[in-house]
């Protein structure tokens, strides 16, 4: 009898962490739209919510998933959603005078002169989500109505339900000082303020009946001073001294615990969830090396919960079979929430059969997870065939010819470290960018994407399914780039853009021309709120068959005497937001994306165009979380972006943009980038990144953002005005460019038009004051 077979009794309950919010049409996206639009009631709203979390609940159960999760699903944010049960509305929008429901919307999207939450990026994922605002005069109260509600619900439709929330420590450190908090405040200090408000949530989900209760600690995972793992072990040890109270499990994920791992072993917490994939793996040895749990449970992540290929169910009982010894009772799951995934792989039809059998979506990985739980319960035997359709296909993609491209290999292993480099230095390529563009202080510009309008997307929908003809399609687009051009010429900005509408996506536009990338039509995933996108697949070695932006750039070029940007997806952002190949390091795959734009941007100089942009958002995003990771990273990361863009001339002046981050920690490599103008967002930070890129001393151009695109507000041209001196105080006006903070895709042509109108406005306004 093998080791699994023993110990089946004890072991095995299939489980998650948290499974996608959306619906398979986005319907909870339709329905929070119209909800703002006024076409859908708030009663219809809650009741499509609650359709779509008896739907999830049915399709897990269906999949052989035996424990719930609660409480992960969101009409916008879980973060935020924290922040409300535990009371922690900041003041403007208490007193904004709004409804329940407008009041949580205008925390994250703001209201009429009230400003929203800051929003940034989850760890290393690229979900967005709401940061909290604290200072010393926060008052915590607890509000468990959604909580209790939403496994009330599970409760009584028959199913075993964890709930979960995000844990006291985690909310804190993600938090932020409020505007009003005192110099140096640290909301970790309001520990003991925020423990009662939990302990409150606690009794209140013991008393609907939870047996456990799930709180996330992902800040866990990250390098954390001593104070934060005591504060830790103290939190846990008051939060369990209840003597009848629901058994407590913490979970974390994305990394490994490290030093956390014993604090929270020795707590009187009654599990843990853990993370045993990609760099979380080494999990099992510290797990191993202070004795195991022998007396708890233990929710082990061994499918991985942020990627899409099928799991290698062979492995994962390996490690499981390991664990069994380790802990008190072991019970198998995806690494973190599916909420990073896209909902069903089985949609995807127009995939060839051969790629298709090597994924899996959430639904999927449901199915993996129960086959998991069965086999520990019943022994290998119960899922041979499961076991070996797994095999075949692991065999499958690993011999395919889609997945190796020989040129692509022979071309990367030449480059040498000349070509990931500019032969100018900066100040003599500033000079030479001067004299060709010709710009005035505080150029004016935007980031690349203009409103894409519901006539676009029918346009390309149209075109896909045959309604509409090639000839039509270009009319209709080239008269989108003629109103774009003619709309930022009458409001007078400097450089231009074509405002890409024929681009459905910044990473997926490009994949889909990609040699080595698959795209899917269903495969949505939540980015923030209501914006979900398509992430591509990355299946093979990668290779450009043809130029990809330079018809549309050099026909905007056509329409104006000013410079229109070439604009491009950097090879960090487009790892960082597709589903990547985890068959070898993301450094090679970098270095071949690399490659392509390097021949895209060829092509736009020797066609004219003066100014390229080559976005990295994701540079940030894809810092490990583990701080002895990061240089190396850092490394291959720079070095993809400067070989992409170190081909061409002196008086070529390359952008790159950056947005929704915490920058401080890379400005080194911000400046490694080696790029001759940055933009960023700051416009929600109020300039505080202009206040660090000056206090770092960054010797080039910046366009610190003046406009929160993520917001409705339209900023009136004093408002951003004052954005513009605060950056004047930071960096010279030589060096200063004036920008939004993102692309303005999800924007309406409303909205947009005059928050640009004010924009240059503003910029006219203050122009003066520099002596022009």
């Amino acid at each position: 009898m093998t080791e699994i077979q023993t110990a089946r009794a004890a072991h095995g309950r299939a489980t998650l962490h948290g499974y996608p919010r959306q619906g398979h049409g986005r319907e909870l996206k339709k329905a929070v739209e119209g909800y703002w639009a006024g076409r859908v009631t708030e009663g219809e709203l809650l009741g499509t919510a609650a359709q779509l979390r008896a739907d999830a609940r049915r399709e897990t159960a269906g999949s052989g998933i035996e424990e719930i999760p609660t409480g992960d699903f969101s009409l916008y944010d879980h973060v935020l959603d924290t922040a409300w049960a535990v009371g922690a509305v900041p003041a403007r929008h208490r007193a904004a005078g709004l409804g329940e429901l407008d009041t949580y919307f205008a925390m994250a999207r703001g209201a009429a002169d009230v400003q929203p939450l800051e929003m940034t990026k989850w760890f290393d994922t690229n979900y967005h989500y709401l940061v909290p605002e604290l200072s010393q005069d926060t008052v915590f109260s607890p509000d468990s109505r959604k909580q209790t509600a939403e496994f009330t619900e599970a409760r009584d439709a028959g199913y075993a339900a964890r709930p979960v929330l995000l844990g006291p420590i985690s909310f804190l450190l993600l938090s932020k000082p409020a505007p009003e908090a005192s110099p140096g405040f640290e909301p970790l200090t309001l520990l003991d303020r925020l423990l009662p408000v939990y302990a409150s949530l606690l009794d209140d989900l013991r008393e609907a009946g939870a047996e456990w209760v799930q709180f996330d600690e992902p800040v866990l995972v990250q390098d954390q001073p001593g104070a934060v793992l005591s504060a830790t072990a103290r939190a846990y040890r008051e939060l369990c001294a209840a003597p009848v109270r629901p058994k407590v499990l913490v979970a974390s994920y994305f990394d490994a615990l490290g030093d956390a791992l014993p604090v929270l072993a020795d707590s009187p917490v009654e599990g843990l969830a853990l993370d045993f994939t990609g760099p979380a793996a080494s999990n099992l040895e510290a797990l191993a090396a202070i004795g195991g749990l022998p007396d708890r449970r233990l929710i082990a992540g061994v499918v991985d919960g942020r990627n899409v290929w099928a799991a290698d169910l062979e492995r994962a009982l390996s490690t499981l079979a390991t664990l069994l010894g380790l802990a008190g009772r072991v019970d198998p799951s995806p690494s973190c929430s599916l909420l990073h995934v896209p909902l069903d792989a089985a949609a995807e039809r127009d995939l060839d059969p051969q790629v298709a059998r090597w994924l899996s979506f959430a639904r999927q990985k449901t199915a993996e997870v129960a086959v998991l739980a069965r086999a520990l319960r019943e022994g290998r035997d119960a899922v041979v065939p499961q076991l070996a359709a797994s095999r075949a296909a692991l065999a499958s993609r690993a011999g395919s010819a889609l997945t190796r491209d020989a040129a692509v290999r022979d071309r990367c292993a030449a480059v040498t470290g000349a070509d990931t480099r500019r032969p100018q230095p900066y100040e003599e390529r500033a000079a030479a960018q001067r004299a060709r563009l010709g710009l005035p202080l505080l150029p004016t510009t935007t980031i690349g994407s203009f409103p894409q309008t519901s006539e676009l997307r029918a346009a390309r929908a149209a075109l896909r399914t045959g309604r509409l003809g090639e000839d039509g399609y270009r009319e209709r687009i080239e008269r989108e780039i003629r109103n774009v051009v003619a709309f930022q010429e009458k409001a007078g900005l400097d450089v231009l853009v074509h405002g890409e509408p024929e681009r459905n996506d910044m990473v997926q536009y490009f994949a889909e021309q990609l040699g080595g990338f698959l795209a899917t039509r269903h495969g949505w995933v939540q980015s923030y709120g209501t914006r979900y996108v398509r992430p591509p697949i990355l299946a093979g070695d990668v290779s450009r068959h043809a130029p990809m932006t330079l018809t549309w750039t050099r026909y905007a070029q056509s329409l104006t005497e000013r410079p229109v940007k070439g604009m491009l997806t950097g090879p960090v952002t487009m790892l960082a937001w597709s589903f990547v190949r985890d068959d070898q390091p993301l450094a090679d795959t970098a270095r071949q994306v690399a490659l392509a734009l390097r021949d895209e941007i060829a092509d736009l100089e020797a066609a004219g165009t003066a100014v390229v942009q080559v976005d990295e958002p994701a540079l940030r995003e894809l810092l490990p979380l583990r701080r002895a990771a990061r240089p190396a990273y850092l490394e291959w990361a720079t070095e993809a972006f400067r070989l992409a863009t170190g081909g061409v001339r002196a008086d070529t002046q390359i952008h790159t943009h950056m947005c929704y981050a915490e920058f401080g920690e890379i400005l080194g490599a911000i400046e490694a980038l080696d790029a001759d103008v940055i933009s960023l967002e700051a416009a929600r930070s109020r300039m505080g990144i202009a206040r660090e890129l000056a206090d770092a001393d960054y010797p080039r151009e910046v366009g610190p953002g003046v406009y929160d695109i993520h917001s409705p507000r339209v900023p009136s041209v004093e408002e951003i005005a004052d954005l513009l001196r605060r950056a004047l105080g930071a960096l010279p006006p030589e060096r200063l460019w004036v920008n939004p903070d993102c692309g303005l895709k999800t924007r309406s042509p409303e909205e947009a038009g005059a928050a640009l109108e004010n924009m240059s406005a503003a910029t006219q306004r203050v122009r003066p004051s520099l002596g022009v």
